[in-house]
């Protein structure tokens, strides 16, 4: 049984050093940064630890086998020399899903009938199995992904992706993901003795993670993984890591946190979702016009994703939202203001030059993270 294990979180183009940063405070030192992942080495009890805590990773990947290969035999020789009976008992189920970018063996359904039929084999030796595997135990999802003829093979201990808390009942038509907006609270400096405003807040996904991030809550607490069945991890390290995580929660943590929208439909969903979360008395929803948006506190933060205004008809909707909140805002200098649009004109909308801008997507769509630090008196 493997006492460590190298792992990657998958993150988001641009979120990967705010995904390394989470790594690191879980404990984990030997951590290393590469395009849309984070590679790390750590003990097996970190499998549950990483997918329960990690607010921005995608999901979290046990890495099995990295080697060259030029050519299918190449392929299923390396694939098969692979230890896989470490990793998947005599009954477990596997199916296999792949992609190739830049590689000789570019059909990918060949590369994943290939890799499937070398683990079968490997297996079957192991287990000394005659006939054929069941497959009817726990689920390990092995990927096969070829880049510029590098073969990286992995189980998926995440199953569904990261972002699915399991608190969304509803949504609007281009809900922001969880993953994003818990990193976009993460980017600013806010702490939860602060208030925090979302006056584009739609389904609530931004007052709900500043929620979660508040009470240190950790946000895969109300969900399953697929590595929960594991031999490999076993269910004493996953009631522990559970333990933990309930154990650091802070619910007594008060919080000052309120999401508006000028729809009040989405302000119901944003409230269900709250609800769904356990934080229906912890975060404030309103129907509201940016216009109106009445600030009473010295200090705090606003954290929005507005409309974009990518369809030409709403580009003037858009356009006034923005000079509003510029409006607003220029009448409180001490609150910090943080803005995510792929509208290229934001900044002259709003009346003021950001302090700093950050490229992020969000889902394929290029955008910017306007930064405006508040000064304080």
């Amino acid at each position: 049984m493997k006492k460590e294990v190298q792992l990657i979180a998958t993150a988001a183009m641009g979120l990967e050093s705010i995904v390394a940063n989470e790594v690191k405070a879980l404990g984990y030192t030997d951590v290393k940064v590469d395009n849309g992942k984070v590679l790390f080495t750590a003990p097996v009890e970190a499998i549950p630890r990483a997918n329960l805590w990690l607010r921005t990773a995608d999901r979290v990947k046990l890495l099995v086998g990295e080697f060259k290969a030029t050519s299918f035999e190449e392929l299923f020789d390396q694939t098969k020399q692979i230890e896989w009976e470490q990793f998947i008992p005599e009954d477990g189920e596997f199916p296999v899903i792949g992609k190739s970018v830049k590689s000789t063996l570019h059909s990918v359904p060949d590369c994943q009938s290939i890799v499937k039929k070398a683990v079968v084999e490997r297996l079957k030796q192991k287990y000394g199995i005659a006939s054929w595997l069941e497959e009817t135990g726990a689920f390990y999802r092995i990927e096969v992904a070829i880049l510029k003829d590098i073969v990286t093979l992995t189980l998926d201990t995440s199953g569904t992706g990261l972002h699915k808390r399991g608190y969304r009942v509803g949504q609007g038509e281009a809900p922001l993901k969880e993953t994003l907006a818990a990193a976009l609270i993460q980017l600013t400096n806010w702490t939860p003795d602060q208030p925090l405003v979302d006056p584009f807040c739609g389904s609530g996904t931004i007052p709900i993670e500043a929620a979660l991030i508040g009470q240190n809550i950790a946000p895969g607490f109300n969900r399953e993984f697929a590595s929960e069945d594991w031999h490999l991890v076993g269910q004493a390290v996953w009631d522990k890591a559970r333990q933990e995580a309930e154990d650091l929660a802070k619910y007594d943590q008060p919080l000052d946190i309120h999401g508006s929208d000028i729809d009040h439909r989405m302000i119901q969903v944003a409230k269900d979702n709250a609800i769904e979360a356990g934080l229906g008395d912890l975060v404030t929803f309103k129907q509201m016009q940016v216009k109106d948006l009445s600030i009473k506190k010295e200090n705090g933060y606003l954290v929005g994703n507005p409309p974009y205004g990518q369809r030409i008809g709403d580009r003037m909707e858009v356009e006034k939202l923005y000079r509003d909140l510029g409006e607003v805002m220029k009448n409180h200098p001490s609150w910090s203001v943080y803005i995510l649009t792929s509208y290229e004109k934001f900044e002259q909308l709003y009346g003021k030059k950001a302090t700093k801008k950050r490229k992020l997507f969000n889902g394929f769509i290029k955008t910017d993270y306007y930064q405006y630090f508040g000064k304080t008196k």
